[in-house]
Formats: structure tokens, sequence, C-alpha cells
């Protein structure tokens, strides 16, 4: 006899049951991305810190944030104050291993560019759909704004 003949539904839903739980398992055990060989979080080369040290809110002064480690990804962004105001952001490092990072981010930084530079700050909002890299874009920024001494 067949082991998933008519007479044993029980055995049939017992099997496709299993294989469901172990297709779910092996699926969600995948992983998108590879560990990134980029420096890691908290740490700073002294081409991290700010051009001239800061002092009086005049000139322009360039600093780069910490690279802070995202769970898809590091970023870290780099800032230009003049005259005491924010002028330019930009991203060094951002997650664009795949196309997705890639899709996800030429949409995300702009936008998190724009809202650091109108609220002249890191209190910005989160982009939806790319929120690992606007949470560590914020804190890459407090760290270039504190650098460059805003």
């Amino acid at each position: 006899m067949h082991a998933l003949n008519k007479h044993r539904p029980l055995r049939r839903i017992v099997l496709a049951s299993a294989a469901t739980v172990s297709g779910m398992v092996l699926l969600l055990a995948l992983k998108p991305h590879t560990v990134p060989t980029v420096a890691m979080a908290g740490t700073r080369s002294p081409a991290a810190s700010s051009s001239p040290a800061p002092g009086p809110a005049s000139g322009t002064r360039t600093a780069t944030g910490d690279t802070v480690q995202t769970r898809w990804g590091p970023v870290q962004v780099r800032v230009t104050v003049r005259d005491g105001r924010l002028t330019d952001v930009t991203a060094v490092t951002y997650p664009q291993e795949n196309p997705r990072d890639q899709e996800i981010n030429n949409y995300a930084l702009p936008e998190l560019r724009r809202e650091a530079l109108a609220a002249q700050s890191a209190e910005i909002d989160t982009v939806s759909g790319a929120t690992y890299t606007s949470d560590g874009y914020r804190q890459s920024l407090q760290s270039a704004l504190d650098s460059a001494g805003l």
C-alpha cells in the first residue's frame, strides 16, 4: 500500500504540516545581505573628524559622522556648515549591495537630506520604507553636527 493513501488522511495532514513548517524555517533563515567589511560602528578615523577645530560660528567646516551599522548595512553622513548654518548633507556610506537597497536609498536619501537642511538639525522624520537607513542617517548626522560644532 502507498503511504499517502485515502484511508490515512491524518498521515497526509501531518506530512503536509511538517513540510510547510520546514519550508518556512528555511525561508526565514535566509540572510539577504552579506556582512559589510566597512568600519565598525562608533569608530572614527582621523579623517572622520571635522576639518578645523570648532571655534567661532563663522567660516566653513566639514565633518563626517560616525559610521552607524544598521540591519541592512552601514550608514555614514558628511555635513558642511557655513557661518553656523547647515548648508550641505551628503550620504558617504549607505546600503547599496542589491537592487532593492539601491531602489530604497534612491528615494530615501534625497528626502532625508531635504529634511535635515530644512530642520538644521538631526531631528528629522523617518522615511517610510527606509526605517533602518533613516535611523542610521539620523545618528550619523547628529555625530557629524556635533563634530562640526553645530
